[in-house]
């Protein structure tokens, strides 16, 4: 398994990380300077699979660090939760437009960062499914591309990363705030009813493939795929 890469130069959160992490039953390997973070993400041997990243690092800052891991090919993709005590917007928005997946301020809940990692780490297995399949419905997520019966399916980027999203959790429920934080985002505090609304059109788009998704009353949405009953209707009227 590969570990969880700390880059705290507070032994005291470091420890707190490390401590909570391995309950989980993750690996983890901490770093205490920017530097001794890039040479420990860039290492081949043991690479990380995400990186906790503190903006206030002694030499190289959390925000350099980041820099550099988002232009090196080993780390481009490497999932980066951002730690810091800004609390200023544009401090959050800079961390995510270089490249960080999420970002918590400190002081933080345990619960929640950990809650965080596994998000992350959860989108990061789905991410590797190239595409979904079934006898109606076609869905490939690197082309952003969907078919519903030989017959493209034209998405906003909001509706396709939607439909992503609940494909790639086929079977399960994915509660209305693990989408919202999925598509919008963490730090999105706008109507809820919106995603009701983007359920609402991406279902109209797809057509006879709308049935694909269900709502579960009172909790969120599951992806079903397109049930072969209406091959069974199609065939019993013709």
């Amino acid at each position: 398994m590969a570990p969880v890469l700390i880059i705290e130069d507070d032994t005291d959160i470091a420890e707190s990380l490390r401590y909570n992490l391995e309950r989980e039953g993750l690996k983890t390997r901490v770093a205490e300077t920017g530097e001794a973070g890039l040479a420990a993400a860039l290492d081949a041997q043991n690479a990380p699979s995400l990186i906790i990243l503190d903006l206030m690092l002694p030499g190289m800052s959390g925000m350099e660090l980041c820099r550099r891991l988002r232009r090196e090919p080993q780390t481009r993709r490497t999932p980066i939760i951002m730690l810091t005590a800004r609390t200023g917007e544009a401090d959050h928005v800079a961390g995510l437009d270089l490249g960080a997946d999420d970002y918590i301020t400190k002081p933080f809940s345990v619960r929640e960062l950990m809650a965080r990692v596994r998000a992350v780490l959860r989108r990061v297995d789905e991410s590797t499914v190239a595409r979904y399949e079934d006898s109606h419905l076609q869905i490939d997520f690197a082309e952003m591309r969907v078919t519903c019966d030989g017959q493209d399916v034209r998405l906003t980027r909001k509706e396709f990363a939607l439909l992503s999203v609940l494909s790639k959790a086929a079977g399960r429920v994915a509660t209305r705030q693990q989408l919202l934080d999925n598509v919008w985002g963490y730090q999105y505090f706008g109507d809820s009813r919106t995603l009701d609304v983007h359920i609402r059109r991406l279902r109209q788009k797809l057509g006879v493939c709308g049935d694909c998704i269900q709502t579960v009353v009172g909790v969120g949405y599951r992806f079903s795929g397109c049930p072969e009953k209406r091959e069974q209707h199609s065939s019993a009227n013709s």
